[in-house]
């Protein structure tokens, strides 16, 4: 007996199953990638301390706390959250007017509110986040790491922004940092050529740049900066205070370090998302997480944590699986700092800089790019980048959401207008913006025509109706005439009627009676009888009319159900199923009275037939249809049958299709050629229309209606493979195009 489970075995057996997937991932990919950001976070982590005016050991406390706490809560696995690069600027105006101390007790208060904020479910907004927003966030903090990291590469300490920065170039290529700029290029070179190493993906790149770059300092007497951590770092640690001042400013600090902190993570973890296949990111749990890291941290005497690109990506671009990466960075950073910082001492800052410039530049995709151009949203995209270098993460972020809003905004309004002779079809949204367009193709009709405005539309605001309205009323004074006719909705009429519609027409509900069930069923075929059930395509079809159409119809339906029929046509049709008597004439429920058989005949009155006659009899004295009309169509299987004679003989289709004989003679008489570029079953079919026609006028009660000027007789042909409708002529056996309607 097989095992249906391969993988497990079977009681009692003996196995020698390898280590579990978890601890292979742990090992092979969490695990030195732990490291690569380790080293990363220690320069990153003091260097905001420092910029911030805080003691060292805050940046280690959030580096530490970031790491172990929200990492192990974190609802964005791959996200590795540190001290907040995003308030940088803001931390240091509260420690210079509160002090540290009450920082960290402002700190504390923001976490809580972050919690709530998690709570609430607010975090799931950032997925509302334009991906070319998104993509263009990245690329603009790939462009600012890059051009910080290239200054520290070349020996200089890297500015606040990206214009310094490159203010700061010039100066930095015409001095002499041999040592960085040595331990750098290694660093950038083991980065781009270890990929190329068989099974190099056993160790990640970073990793072994990092190595590198250290080991050619540690090797040549080279004089470059190193890390540099502080000394007895516990005895640096600020336990808070409550803030002294006025409430409601420090109610506003706190408001404004857990609005930016959680924005700032939302929109990392969102931008996190689009650089692994891994589990998509939780954001209200990762807002809880963030704010659980900062309150901790606040308590501890912490900086302001926030989930961080330049370590998360790097964190990716390490090969990190799960989030045990981010727990062991934080593990990483408290052991060697505590115990073994001198180790870590011996690291070149232009190493860890390498890796950040490459990690920067690769943000920058350009195959994205080539994307976002296809689509049309590369200008989002650019507005992103420029925002995010020029001002700032928010600042550019808010500036792409601003182009990216007025783009959908132009879009969701677009309206086109087409005239076609005395036709004009305006199809989208009609809204003051699109009034102008408007009003100039509606101008330039010739005055005096009669003249159908189409509208397709799913909005008309007041501006658009009072434009419309006003051309019309001047057109129709100058001797023209209008007619408004509503295809989607009546939102003109409903303003004419001072009931304007408020909100914008959605789309109904598409039914799926024009297609035939093997396009929307995967090629469903008709089951027999013991299999019906749900693979049965005619109770798919049912079960789809009740979910999408019912709805629509039962209004009609209902009507006609309480006044009785009253249709307008009977309709005698060939019962081919390519045959839609509904979808070529565009009726509905009630419309026709339809008649169906083999070759759409009408045997002479008097034959031994007497369903077509009783039809025919009713439709025109209880019904009182004012048109009967006989529809033929292309490629009729009737109508080869007599060609080729092949219904047996004796057959009730044989004795049917004697019916038609009076047809055949027709298309022989030379006095009515027909349509001679048809195929000959085809000429064969419209001839056969025309004859039905004369057929009907041998029924009394139709006869009698005809010569009262209260029915008309209409031969029509349906060519199936140009879903085209033409009239018969029955003098010529002709076919006729369908004349416009008259306005």
């Amino acid at each position: 007996m097989n095992n249906p489970h391969p993988n497990r075995s079977h009681a009692g057996e003996h196995t020698t199953a390898g280590p579990p997937p978890r601890v292979v991932t742990l090992l092979r990919h969490d695990l030195p990638a732990s490291f690569v950001i380790f080293l990363i976070s220690i320069p990153i982590s003091l260097g905001i301390a420092v910029a911030t005016g805080a003691p060292l050991i805050a940046g280690i406390v959030s580096a530490v706390v970031g790491g172990v706490v929200v990492g192990a809560l974190s609802g964005a696995p791959l996200q590795v959250s540190g001290p907040a690069t995003g308030l940088v600027v803001i931390t240091a105006g509260l420690v210079a007017q509160y002090g540290w101390p009450a920082t960290a007790a402002i700190t504390l208060a923001a976490g809580l509110l972050q919690i709530a904020l998690g709570l609430t479910g607010i975090g799931k907004l950032a997925l509302s986040l334009s991906p070319a927003v998104v993509h263009g966030m990245l690329a603009g903090i790939g462009i600012s790491i890059a051009a910080g990291q290239l200054v520290v590469v070349l020996g200089g300490s890297a500015a606040s922004s990206v214009l310094a920065n490159l203010g700061r170039l010039p100066a930095e290529l015409g001095s002499t940092h041999i040592g960085s700029l040595v331990a750098g290029t290694v660093t950038v070179a083991a980065m781009l050529l270890w990929p190329r190493v068989p099974r190099s993906s056993l160790v990640p790149a970073p990793l072994v740049a990092v190595g590198a770059g250290t080991l050619v300092t540690v090797l040549l007497p080279l004089d470059l900066a190193r890390v540099s951590l502080p000394g007895h770092p516990l005895d640096q640690i600020v336990l808070p205070e409550m803030p002294r001042g006025s409430v409601a400013g420090v109610v506003a600090a706190v408001v404004t370090v857990a609005l930016v902190a959680s924005v700032e993570s939302l929109l990392s973890a969102v931008a996190v998302d689009k650089l692994h296949d891994g589990p998509r990111a939780k954001l209200d749990r990762e807002l809880i997480a963030q704010g659980t890291g900062n309150a901790i941290a606040g308590a501890l005497g912490g900086l302001p944590i926030s989930g961080g690109i330049a370590r998360s990506s790097t964190n990716v671009a390490a090969g990190a699986r799960t989030r045990n990466s981010a727990v062991l960075h934080g593990i990483w950073i408290a052991v060697f700092v505590i115990a073994l910082g001198s180790v870590l001492e011996h690291i070149p800052l232009a190493a860890l800089a390498g890796v950040l410039l490459v990690v920067g530049v690769r943000l920058v995709s350009v195959a994205r790019m080539r994307t976002l151009l296809r689509h049309r949203e590369f200008v989002v995209y650019l507005a992103t980048v420029l925002g995010v270098v020029v001002f700032g993460l928010l600042e550019g972020v808010v500036f792409g959401l601003a182009i990216a809003l007025l783009r959908a905004l132009v879009r969701l309004t677009h309206c086109s207008v087409r005239v076609d002779g005395d036709r004009v079809c305006v199809r989208g949204s009609l809204v003051f913006l699109g009034v102008g367009r408007l009003l100039r193709e509606l101008r330039r009709i010739p005055s005096g025509r009669e003249i159908v405005l189409e509208l397709h539309v799913d909005y008309l605001d007041h501006a658009s109706y009072e434009a419309i309205n006003d051309w019309r009323e001047g057109y129709e004074r100058l001797g023209g005439r209008v007619e408004v006719d509503e295809v989607h909705d009546t939102w003109y009429d409903r303003a004419h009627q001072g009931k304007p519609g408020r909100r914008k027409t959605l789309p109904g509900p598409l039914p799926r009676w024009f297609a035939p069930w093997s396009h929307w069923q995967g090629g469903a075929v008709v089951a027999l009888p013991a299999q019906r059930g749900e693979s049965d395509p005619m109770l798919k079809g049912m079960h789809e009319f009740e979910r999408r159409s019912a709805a629509l119809v039962r209004p009609f339906l209902a009507e006609l159900a309480a006044q009785g029929q009253r249709p307008q046509q009977l309709f005698i049709t060939c019962a081919d199923s390519r045959v839609v008597p509904n979808m070529i004439t565009t009726s509905g429920p009630g419309d026709l009275f339809c008649l169906r058989n083999i070759g759409n005949l009408v045997p002479s009155y008097g034959s031994d037939d007497r369903s077509v006659g009783a039809a025919v009899e009713f439709a025109v004295e209880s019904l009182g249809v004012t048109t009967i009309v006989v529809c033929g169509h292309s490629d009729c299987g009737a109508m080869k049958a007599l060609v080729k004679g092949s219904a047996t003989r004796g057959s009730h289709l044989h004795t049917w299709l004697r019916n038609a004989e009076p047809s055949l003679i027709r298309f022989h008489e030379p006095s009515a050629p027909g349509c001679a570029d048809l195929p000959i079953t085809d000429r064969l079919a419209v001839a056969n229309v025309a004859q039905q026609l004369d057929n009907l006028l041998g029924y009394p009660s139709v006869r009698e209606a005809i010569a009262s000027g209260s029915v008309s007789l209409v031969g029509m042909y349906f060519d199936i493979s140009q879903a085209r409708v033409y009239l018969v002529n029955p003098d010529r056996n002709a076919l006729e195009p369908v004349p416009a309607p008259a306005h």
